[in-house]
């Protein structure tokens, strides 16, 4: 039901000061995830800045990942692009350094219809014996996978969850009732993940557990178990940080509260820049009310 866990961090991309990635604080800031409640990672994904990632330092990253986490989480290489060609070939990549699976966001920019949607995602899925995790973002792509599309791609053996990020709760309702129970729905957005789970998502691909990892599974974990009381006292008291975490265009926001109150992280590159001060300090605000819960 839970494919890839009921917690996933979308990783963020350390750099070094000089802009090269930084593939030692990728290890350790793997390591971190777990020990705060990660039960799996997304490596290389919109968090983790993989369009300015060349193929060869994605691939760098889902072996440092892997090796880092040993086995104790579940590592799902961001390996979906514009291009199918490409997004096969990184997957088969992914599958050959030991991730447990990949996510496919919707190709972008071209806005393809439907039906090169599933001709583009069934290649993918095609192209190991891994899992695949669909991501639908519209906000960002520019087309929707949509909910007939959906279940057509639910049949494939490969294709076995979606990253909901479309931020509409019927949708998602109507997305439940389309797909078998054995497709798993994920949250893509922090805000709506209790939401989500009271129509039959399993979980969370999270940003904010980067700050709050312990605090967000606790919630995920009282939802499983209908606790509805904790689970939305813990939501209520995330939801400010995970708008603070979007002030400004991700992952610009929390590889600067990483910077300031984790360890160096770097800047984002361009075309994104550091996130403001301002920005960080209502993290800080947000963040204080919920490190005691």
């Amino acid at each position: 039901m839970a494919p890839f866990g009921h917690l996933l961090t979308a990783m963020i991309t350390p750099f070094t000061h000089g802009g090269e990635v930084d593939y030692e604080q990728t290890w350790r800031l793997a390591r971190f995830l777990i020990e705060s409640g990660s039960e799996g990672l997304v490596v290389s994904g919109t968090t983790g800045e993989s369009p300015t990632l060349s193929n060869d330092e994605k691939v760098a990253l889902f072996r440092t990942v892997v090796e880092a986490v040993g086995g104790k989480a579940r590592v799902v290489a961001g390996t979906g692009t514009y291009d199918t060609a490409e997004s096969v070939e990184l997957t088969r990549r992914a599958a050959e350094v030991g991730c447990d699976g990949v996510m496919a966001v919707t190709p972008y920019y071209s806005r393809p219809p439907q039906a090169g949607l599933i001709e583009h995602f069934t290649a993918v899925a095609d192209a190991s014996d891994l899992p695949v995790l669909l991501y639908n973002i519209p906000g960002r792509t520019g087309r929707r996978i949509e909910i007939d599309t959906l279940a057509r791609l639910a049949e494939h053996p490969h294709i076995v969850a979606v990253k909901d990020a479309v931020g509409e709760l019927t949708f998602t309702t109507n997305t439940r009732l389309a797909v078998g129970e054995e497709f798993a729905i994920y949250s893509g957005d922090d805000i709506n993940t209790l939401p989500m789970m009271a129509v039959g998502a399993v979980g969370v691909v999270s940003v904010a557990a980067h700050l709050a990892g312990k605090q967000i599974r606790t919630m995920v974990e009282a939802a499983l178990k209908g606790d509805l009381a904790t689970a939305r006292d813990l939501h209520l008291a995330l939801a400010p940080l995970a708008s603070a975490l979007f002030l400004e265009p991700n992952p610009m926001p929390v590889k600067a509260a990483l910077n300031a109150l984790w360890e160096p992280v770097g800047n984002p590159r361009l075309p994104l820049v550091p996130a403001s001060e301002e920005t960080v300090q209502r993290i800080k605000e947000s963040l204080g009310a919920v490190q005691h819960l």
